[in-house]
């Protein structure tokens, strides 16, 4: 019987398969409530038949998600992430930061626009902070927080923030007003188009306050 040497790393057991067939399953799982979130719309999608139309056991679908929630803030992260990709691939940093940042707003609704059933969930979500869901839902808005104080920064090392401006308070902002339009649209009182336009001119106003003296 052969012995390792010592301080030697241990042989990794060789994949039995279960972990691609764990990530085939979740992308399954995935692409079914996606589908069926689009259709039923979210309230009305159960995690049975979730399970139904990936082709899976009602209970087997617990041994990869515990609940549709998470499943939708997964769909949510992913919108966000393409917002920011879209935004990047036409980006030009010499441009003005308060037109960056408009650009990237604009990437960011047109893809929550077409989810209008999404957005509405995860504006929900947030009014329930004891909920996993809305944790997760918030630490997505830490993030685009973070886009915006990219942005910003920027902006202050070209002399159009003034350099006494709480970066970081002002993303927030930003972000908390783009939100708080989108409560408006989501419950039937902006037309998409018109909830861009109002976020647009809220930046520009609060601009205002944020250039140099």
């Amino acid at each position: 019987m052969t012995h390792a040497a010592p301080g030697a790393p241990r042989a990794l057991r060789p994949d039995d398969g279960r972990l691609e067939r764990g990530r085939r399953a979740r992308a399954r799982i995935r692409e079914a409530a996606r589908s069926l979130f689009r259709e039923r719309g979210f309230d009305r999608t159960t995690l049975r038949a979730i399970a139904e139309r990936a082709g899976m056991g009602a209970s087997s679908i617990y041994r990869h998600i515990r609940s549709k929630e998470e499943l939708l803030v997964e769909e949510l992260k992913e919108l966000q992430e393409e917002a920011w990709l879209r935004f990047r691939r036409g980006d030009d940093r010499g441009a003005p930061a308060r037109l960056r940042l408009r650009a990237f707003l604009d990437a960011q609704h047109q893809l929550l626009a077409r989810e209008p059933d999404w957005t509405t969930i995860a504006l929900r979500a947030v009014t329930h902070p004891e909920a996993r869901v809305a944790r997760r839902s918030l630490a997505l808005d830490d993030h685009t927080v973070g886009l915006v104080s990219e942005i910003l920064l920027n902006g202050r090392m070209r002399g159009e923030v003034a350099a006494d401006v709480d970066v970081l308070g002002a993303a927030r902002t930003i972000v908390q007003l783009a939100s708080g339009l989108r409560v408006s649209w989501a419950n039937g009182l902006l037309e998409a188009d018109a909830c861009r336009e109002a976020i647009e001119s809220g930046v520009d106003l609060l601009f205002r306050g944020l250039r140099p003296g």
